[in-house]
């Protein structure tokens, strides 16, 4: 191949921003205790996603959205984000966010940040009759670490003929690694690989990641992951 083209995917709740947005969200407006007990059970794989944020959702009895949306307001990213966007651009690569969150704040989050131009996949929240209301447009039967089906998307928007690029740091990133080139992974994400010999880079911010792509791009002979090739082919296997 003579041009290497680039799809990068990112994570956004802990990998975007500096916290979860969505474990925030449900231990500032639902039950602490409770949602903080839940978080922890699904972390270590004991909660269906799907059900995991149907039962959030409910837990909050009254969804003020005016105050939620000032809640997003004071969300902060890292500030490397930015620097990485422009990055990619420059370089023409193709960039896209995937998370296992809701829209309504990911959207908020990116306009405040003047971002908004980024696409992105991730579950669906509407508020009605002060309820929040999820609904997951892109899940999997066959997906059990995410509500919003990583592994669909980034083979979706990906070919053989790409390098694939995955950023991440929790559960929810557990699937979709395994069909990408490049991960960088820290937190969860990086043991989850160590355990299970993924090969990873590991990451602090973005700034790290530019300095690596910046290797990666200019050798002359890159590779791809054999795994993420073996990966990809029993999917298209089993769709034949």
């Amino acid at each position: 191949m003579d041009k290497k083209v680039f799809k990068v995917f990112v994570d956004f709740d802990g990998t975007i921003t500096k916290k979860d947005v969505g474990e925030e969200l449900f231990i500032e407006f639902g039950d602490r205790e409770f949602s903080e007990k839940l978080i922890e059970d699904w972390n270590n794989d004991l909660v269906d996603p799907r059900t995991g944020w149907k039962v959030l959702c409910e837990s909050v009895k009254h969804a003020d959205e005016a105050k939620i949306k000032n809640f997003l307001n004071t969300i902060e990213i890292e500030k490397s984000f930015k620097r990485f966007v422009v990055y990619c651009k420059e370089n023409n690569f193709e960039l896209r966010i995937i998370s296992d969150g809701f829209d309504y704040y990911i959207k908020t989050i990116l306009d405040k940040e003047e971002l908004a131009g980024i696409e992105f996949s991730s579950n669906v929240l509407l508020f009605n009759d002060n309820k929040m209301i999820p609904s997951f447009p892109n899940s999997a039967d066959d997906c059990k670490c995410s509500a919003n089906c990583k592994r669909n998307y980034v083979l979706k928007h990906s070919s053989d003929d790409d390098f694939t690029v995955y950023i991440g740091d929790g559960v929810s990133d557990r699937c979709p690694i395994q069909f990408c080139d490049f991960i960088f992974a820290k937190d969860s994400l990086l043991k989850f690989c160590e355990v299970n010999r993924i090969t990873y880079f590991p990451y602090k911010d973005f700034d790290c990641v530019i300095k690596r792509l910046e290797e990666v791009k200019t050798k002359k002979r890159l590779k791809k992951r054999h795994q993420a090739l073996l990966k990809r082919k029993e999917v298209y296997l089993q769709e034949a």
